[in-house]
């Protein structure tokens, strides 16, 4: 069974869901897919999982890196899950590109070359925004491209961890708006 919950951050609702498993599910009210994987069947109720993850969000809208990750139990498919495996590990406070983690991950494959934009795919489908940190992902170039929350979330969430922004920017058109 699925459980729900509301959280009121400082950039707006955000609709958590976890199974007995772990989070499943952390979606910007409004954002482009927001709670496509969340079963019809769910119900309102706290959950120690919930809980965790509440505490986990007061830390981090703090300013502060919070030093425990609660319980995750992302869906989706191998690909996905190896692609969000390395958002993982992207440091507070720190960006990477779509380019570098399809070199990672074609080098985990044994592959000669990965495509960014099935990445890109892949990075933009994560039901668990902020813990699993696709915000932290830019482009090449620099741009601030791709995040379903909308980029002005991202921006607000790299400043939140005093990432470097100034080699950044939001592009004038494109899938970034």
């Amino acid at each position: 069974m699925t459980f729900t919950r509301h959280y009121d951050s400082p950039l707006g609702g955000i609709l958590l869901a976890a199974d007995e498993a772990g989070l499943t599910g952390l979606w910007f009210d409004g954002e482009k897919y927001f709670a496509d994987s969340l079963p019809a069947d769910h119900a309102e109720r706290e959950t120690p999982v919930l809980t965790e993850t509440k505490r986990w969000l007061d830390c981090y809208f703090s300013g502060s890196e919070p030093d425990f990750t609660p319980p995750l139990h992302p869906v989706g498919s191998a690909f996905r899950q190896s692609v969000w495996e390395l958002l993982l590990q992207i440091p507070y406070g720190r960006t990477t590109t779509y380019g570098e983690i399809a070199r990672l991950l074609a080098e985990k494959r044994g592959l000669a070359r990965m495509s960014a934009q099935a990445v890109g795919g892949a990075v933009g489908r994560n039901e668990i925004s902020i813990i699993i940190p696709c915000h932290r992902v830019v482009g090449a170039d620099g741009s601030l491209t791709g995040y379903a929350g909308g980029i002005g979330k991202k921006v607000k969430l790299l400043e939140l961890e005093r990432a470097d922004m100034s080699r950044f920017f939001v592009p004038k058109k494109g899938t970034a708006l």
